[in-house]
């Protein structure tokens, strides 16, 4: 069923309008009467009814509420290294849908892309859109946030974590030896396209970080995200 993120709590009314709207109307080509499910990014999902179609508003009952039953057990967040090109909005689409909580931006030694502050915001208001749409497709009860873009220092320093997994293509542990079902949360950094410089893994291990490695093969910096949270949402019972 489709389902469409709203900022509010609802009751027996939801009102869309504008670019949603349309999406409904033009694009899904949804009648009065298909049902649809909105969900207030709390964790509620609300499974409604188109009662009325105007030019650019839908209107829609709401039928049931019931608890989102499509989020992770374990909260990931993904600090990737900056890459080159458009590779940031495949690592976003494609992790949002496999359940990742938080992706933030980050600056290495080894970051060939450096936006200043100002372009990283102007990108940061395009990622955002992407979460949402791909967590709206593929069923998310909240939007993961994509953060501002810092520093690997600034990440680590504020990285609480208890538990934090570099990957590294010098080797390391397995993630079945590090990962459990017990796990709510789990941070992740990932390098760019030369991948971490060996005084940035040292530094993440002297913070607690546990070094780990995806196998033998070395994988593209949009590929590691990917196998990497797809490895633990296994390992925690999430898939």
């Amino acid at each position: 069923m489709q389902k469409l993120f709203i900022d509010y709590t609802p009751r027996d009314t939801v009102i869309l309008e504008g670019e949603e709207a349309r999406h409904i109307a033009k694009s899904l080509r949804m009648r009065v009467g298909d049902m649809l499910t909105v969900t207030d990014g709390g964790g509620k999902d609300y499974g409604c009814q188109i009662q009325a179609i105007d030019r650019d508003t839908v209107t829609l009952a709401v039928c049931y509420q019931q608890a989102c039953n499509s989020e992770p057990t374990c909260a990931v967040t993904i600090y990737q290294g900056v890459p080159k090109s458009q590779k940031m909005e495949d690592i976003i689409q494609k992790c949002v849908e496999l359940g990742v909580t938080r992706i933030v931006p980050t600056l290495t030694k080894r970051s060939i892309s450096r936006p200043d502050p100002k372009q990283a915001g102007k990108k940061n208001q395009r990622y955002q859109k992407i979460a949402l749409e791909a967590a709206q497709q593929s069923g998310r009860g909240i939007v993961p946030q994509i953060e501002q873009q810092i520093t690997l220092k600034q990440a680590i320093s504020t990285d609480k974590s208890k538990k934090k997994i570099v990957f590294y293509e010098g080797g390391g542990c397995s993630l079945k030896d590090i990962v459990s079902p017990t796990d709510t949360a789990v941070s992740v950094y990932i390098g760019p396209e030369g991948g971490f410089d060996p005084d940035e893994v040292e530094a993440l291990e002297s913070a607690g970080a546990v070094v780990a490695t995806l196998g033998p093969r070395i994988l593209r910096t949009q590929t590691a995200p990917v196998a990497a949270l797809t490895a633990i949402m296994l390992l925690t019972d999430n898939m």
